[in-house]
């Protein structure tokens, strides 16, 4: 009887017949072959591009439809308006009839979704804050698995007195409530610059928040890494990789890393669904997106005034985001579901 001397037949877990054909396709084709065979990670991903794409032609929208420059105010503008000039801000028809009110939606050209109370169209603010907002979400996704991955794989496979002080500080953020903790440093940092070396950060760059979201996200991802990378120091064949000899960079990068690459994967779609809802709400207590920026958060605070008035100012951002969020949210249970091979074949 002859032993395999190939080193990856040695050092892999014992699995089934059926399970080996699963276990030696890479993290990213198991994916890619998952999704595809989903309809609802084909809908869910689909409808996801389309928000994405709209967001990206907001310039286009801006000036060949809008015809407006949404962040200049609007309270002297006219449109035409059913063969008509009629102006942004119309006389209101409330109480005394004092004051002025942004005009309705006129679902069609300028002004689709009406105006705010800055005379400003609300489907070119809608798109322009959609791309901050999603830009804003996904970089603080990846700045928040690329430093949980680090401190949790660090923490999990060093051990001892690394492990015990990266722990501590994961400990000491994860008692601060998450909103408590990101409103305080987003108050710090308005109306100041941070300085990096020879960079400086302006206090209303889009950096700022996507460095506070990314950070106060980071306890709770690498708490997952750091144990998930515990229970692989112990397995069989990270064992019988150390007793064969083989270096510990090795092990980390053919074994380790790819084995945590999973739990990332899965963390992705939910981790930025979780970003989007925490930077709109941060935005709509005026302490994350900064004029002249806008987003989806800023955009709800300009419709509270015009709640009765004119809702839709704040309907629309609202379900942009409530779309948004449970589309990926959608994604993200069935990555769970192809990264887990049980539950895979258990459908």
């Amino acid at each position: 009887m002859t032993i395999p001397s190939n080193e990856q037949t040695a050092l892999s877990p014992a699995v089934s017949a059926g399970d080996e054909g699963w276990s030696r396709r890479g993290p990213w084709r198991r994916v890619l072959e998952g999704l595809l065979a989903s309809p609802t990670a084909v809908i869910s991903a689909s409808l996801l591009l389309l928000i994405v794409i709209a967001t990206l032609m907001a310039p286009v929208y801006a000036k060949y439809v809008s015809k407006a420059d949404p962040f200049r105010s609007g309270l002297s503008a006219k449109i035409e308006l059913d063969g008509k000039r009629v102006p942004v801000m119309q006389q209101s028809t409330e109480g005394l009839g004092l004051g002025v009110t942004p005009i309705g939606p006129t679902w069609g050209g300028q002004y689709f979704l009406g105006a705010d109370a800055q005379g400003r169209d609300v489907a070119a603010r809608l798109f322009y804050g959609g791309r901050n907002s999603l830009l804003i979400a996904g970089a603080s996704t990846v700045l928040c698995l690329l430093v949980a991955a680090v401190v949790g794989i660090a923490a999990g496979y060093l051990g001892g007195l690394v492990d015990g002080v990266l722990s501590n500080v994961i400990d000491i953020i994860w008692a601060f409530p998450v909103y408590l903790l990101a409103i305080s440093l987003s108050i710090v940092m308005i109306g100041r610059s941070l300085a990096i070396g020879p960079f400086e950060i302006s206090s209303s760059s889009l950096i700022v928040p996507i460095l506070i979201i990314g950070l106060v996200y980071v306890p709770y991802v690498a708490r997952p890494i750091r144990g998930r990378v515990l229970a692989l120091n112990q397995s069989e064949f990270i064992l019988a990789a150390r007793g064969l000899g083989i270096r510990p960079s090795r092990i980390l990068w053919k074994h380790i890393l790819p084995n945590v690459s999973t739990t990332l994967i899965v963390f992705a779609p939910m981790l930025m669904a979780l970003n989007i809802v925490t930077e709109s709400s941060l935005s709509f207590l005026s302490v994350g997106v900064q004029p002249p920026n806008a987003s989806w958060g800023t955009i709800l605070q300009d419709g509270q005034s015009l709640l009765y008035s004119r809702p839709v100012v704040s309907m629309a951002p609202g379900i942009a985001i409530m779309a948004t969020v449970l589309l990926l949210n959608l994604l993200g249970d069935v990555l769970r579901d192809v990264l887990d091979p049980k539950s895979a074949r258990g459908r």
